[in-house]
């Protein structure tokens, strides 16, 4: 004999299953959690510096269980010293998890998107996705107590000569930033007077990533900055208000880039 389940039967099971779903999930990510067991501080650059650093970072952690942390990609790479460790981190397609525990601290130096070709002497996107240790990029001498004035010291006696193709990237990147109405490759090779061939050139070369991904990483960045300002998300007018035909193009873009839906990852706010 076959057994069926009427609507409340499957409600009931479909509930359960949602259940289990967040049971699953760790605690510590959920509702700004993180900040309980974590401490970052964001440090500007000198005026010398400004032209090819973004920031300086530092995170601390003190974790008595290890604990999954989402790192989302942005177009920077990134000197980090952490763990007896000095690595050079590409631009990352995607987000990558790193697992945090015990209690640890990581001081690290984003680059401005466009500006590390110079210091690498080698095209940006020989080392997307990948870490690769600092000394076979800046040599054997590195900070060993790396800070503020120790790194900044550092790069000064690194700057690399001028490179006018930077300043293209820059701008490339800057525009995609500053004009709310990029919503692809071919308006920004239009605008910047290249063809189409010429930016993804460039963007390889310098930024290290496409610039259709750029244009889709800045459009998802004003979906988080939402998500942490707080409140309501009506989550269709918002993919139109980005250009999005419709709001499973843009589900589909979220959850490449951050790993979760955006339901999903508007919890950890």
């Amino acid at each position: 004999m076959t057994a069926t389940l009427g609507a409340s039967g499957r409600k009931s099971i479909e509930q359960r299953r949602h259940t289990l779903c967040r049971v699953r999930r760790d605690v510590r990510e959920l509702a700004g959690a993180w900040s309980r067991y974590q401490r970052h501080a964001i440090h500007s650059p000198s005026s010398a510096l400004a032209p090819w650093v973004d920031h300086y970072w530092e995170a601390r952690w003190d974790y008595a269980e290890p604990y999954r942390q989402k790192i989302v990609p942005y177009p920077n790479v990134h000197l980090s010293f952490g763990g007896g460790r000095a690595d050079v981190h590409g631009v990352c397609g995607g987000y990558r998890i790193k697992v945090l525990e015990g209690r640890d601290h990581v001081f690290g130096v984003a680059f401005r998107p466009g500006c590390f070709r110079p210091f690498l002497g080698a095209s940006v996107s020989t080392i997307t996705d990948r870490v690769v240790p600092a000394a076979e990029v800046f040599g054997p001498d590195l900070p060993t107590t790396p800070d503020v004035p120790t790194v900044e010291a550092f790069l000064l006696k690194h700057l690399p000569d001028d490179d006018p193709r930077v300043r293209q990237a820059v701008a490339a990147v800057e525009l995609i930033a500053e004009d709310e109405a990029m919503t692809r490759a071919e308006q920004l090779a239009a605008e910047l007077g290249m063809s189409i061939r010429g930016l993804q050139r460039l963007f390889a070369e310098y930024v290290g990533i496409g610039p259709k991904w750029a244009i889709r990483r800045h459009r998802l960045h004003k979906v988080t900055a939402r998500m942490a300002a707080g409140g309501a998300i009506d989550w269709a007018a918002l993919a139109a208000d980005l250009g999005y035909a419709d709001q499973g193009h843009f589900i589909r873009d979220f959850k490449r880039m951050f790993g979760e839906p955006p339901t999903w990852y508007a919890q950890r706010y």
